[in-house]
């Protein structure tokens, strides 16, 4: 049973069957964060009271930084996502929206990139 208008039909209106897609990756990036977090709040105290070297030893290790890297690309795609819900539900004019979605998406690529760059450049250089 088709509950769209011939006018919704014509134009092609009706669910893009993203949705759900959209609604899991928020929902498995959120819950991925949670066991991640341990590791951000251990290279942040460390970071606040260990010399520099101690710092750059325990990052070395490859499970620290699978880690580290791990929380910084879920959670640069869980804001991303959850800003991307923002902006199409509050913001009324489509244009506007599509320019405000792709902003953030490319915001967030470009931040991750330099976070990751930071990563690895510690590692490199140490």
């Amino acid at each position: 049973m088709d509950y769209r208008s011939p006018l919704a039909k014509v134009r092609g209106l009706g669910s893009a069957k993203s949705g759900t897609s959209h609604w899991w990756m928020q929902r498995v990036t959120a819950v991925v964060l949670i066991p991640l977090s341990y590791w951000l709040i251990t290279f942040l105290s460390l970071s606040f009271h260990a010399p520099y070297q101690h710092i750059i030893a325990w990052l070395i290790v490859p499970l620290n930084t699978v880690c580290i890297i791990a929380w910084m690309l879920a959670a640069f795609y869980h804001a991303a996502l959850g800003l991307q819900v923002v902006i199409e539900d509050y913001v009324a004019d489509e244009g506007v929206k599509i320019i405000a979605v792709w902003t953030v998406n490319i915001s967030f690529f470009m931040l991750v990139l330099v976070a990751l760059v930071a990563v690895f450049r510690i590692l490199l250089i140490g």
